[in-house]
């Protein structure tokens, strides 16, 4: 089973799909899936689940870039000043990883354990959130040096590719576009 669990990075790992909102608090999170799985397989089954990740209809997720353009999901620009919101996420990831150090080591705990202890770790994280200030939030990433994708391109939606640039235009005043 271990095979299927060693990620890019050669090493047994285990996949985690996250939404976090923009104060760092993990609003949906799944966890246990491979390493080697590719993030739209994961966010395709967490669509698909009946307590899956929900979106509301006029409402959009911001994802990395290496997920497709498709509706609900609007992946940012590579390399461009509006993909650094994505960062949001690799500071809460960095935070619960420097807290909870078990998360960052080799596992020794059977596998739904370590599934367990993923989300355990991310509800203490928000809890203590709820508590003000977080002395594990560094600025550690910048969107330069944040990684997209396993080498896997996903087929973009070509309606919300259109969407994704009517609102890059709106936003930076290029014409006359309303949203």
């Amino acid at each position: 089973m271990s095979a299927a669990f060693r990620g890019r990075k050669h090493y047994t790992s285990q996949d985690v799909l996250a939404a976090v909102d923009f104060d760092m608090r993990f609003t949906y999170v799944l966890a246990g899936w491979e390493g080697s799985a590719h993030d739209a397989s994961i966010l395709t089954d967490s669509l698909s689940r009946l307590d899956g990740l929900q979106i509301l209809d006029g409402k959009f997720y911001l994802g990395d870039a290496g997920y497709a353009c498709r509706p609900g999901i609007l992946p940012s620009f590579r390399k461009t000043s509006h993909s650094s919101l994505r960062v949001t996420i690799e500071r809460a990831f960095t935070a619960l990883k420097n807290r909870f150090k078990v998360l960052d080591q080799k596992p020794f705990h059977m596998f739904d354990t370590q599934v367990k202890l993923v989300l355990a770790c991310c509800i203490i994280h928000n809890w203590i959130l709820g508590w003000g200030e977080d002395e594990f939030f560094e600025e550690v990433i910048t969107f330069d040096e944040v990684e997209t994708g396993h080498g896997v391109d996903a087929c973009d939606n070509d309606d919300w590719k259109v969407k994704r640039q009517e609102w890059t235009d709106a936003m930076w005043d290029r014409g006359n576009t309303t949203i």
